[in-house]
């Protein structure tokens, strides 16, 4: 069964601990309460099923429907907000892009490519309920050193944090903001 979520317009986030809803959804017969966590992120009308007890998120980046877990919830919305608010063309934004490190295959969860191709930013997404931790920013280093992009980026849905490669290419610089897409 598919229940669709609708925004009805622009509205505020109706936020309680233990869920993120907005007050313009309509939701047809699809639980929220206690399920997902409260975001610092805006809504998006996500489509959602449930196939054999577990809730699915459908994900337009890879244009299939995925298990709705906790760091798939960051994800979903990080991304959608990287498109809406900071001109991410969502066709150069791979998900789940896989990388080889030390001989052992891994997955980024996100990477931002230039119309050429080129590598721009990696971006790590943890659980809200995950801390970000200097571990988590080893995580995304090492993912980087296939790549070497100029930009990564780390975010559980509550903190987001950017760094930018400096001009001597030996240190990162933490960033105020996300930048734009054309400022990478």
């Amino acid at each position: 069964m598919i229940y669709r979520l609708y925004l009805s317009g622009p509205g505020s986030c109706f936020c309680n601990s233990k869920a993120y809803i907005c007050k313009s959804l309509v939701c047809d017969r699809f639980e929220f309460e206690g399920f997902m966590q409260q975001l610092n992120l805006p809504c998006y009308p996500f489509r959602l099923v449930e196939k054999e007890g577990k809730k699915h998120i459908f994900d337009a980046f890879r244009g299939r429907y995925v298990v709705l877990t906790p760091e798939e919830w960051v994800r979903q919305h990080f991304l959608s907000w990287l498109v809406s608010q900071k001109g991410y063309p969502r066709g150069l934004i791979s998900v789940e892009a896989p990388l080889k490190y030390h001989r052992l295959s891994k997955r980024a969860d996100a990477i931002v490519y230039s119309n050429t191709g080129k590598p721009l930013m990696i971006v790590e997404c943890k659980a809200p309920h995950i801390k970000i931790t200097q571990d988590v920013f080893d995580q995304i280093g090492r993912y980087n050193f296939p790549f070497g992009v100029g930009f990564l980026t780390v975010t559980n849905g509550l903190i987001h944090y950017c760094c930018k490669r400096d001009e001597t290419g030996q240190k990162w610089v933490f960033l105020e903001e996300i930048p734009l897409y054309e400022q990478l």
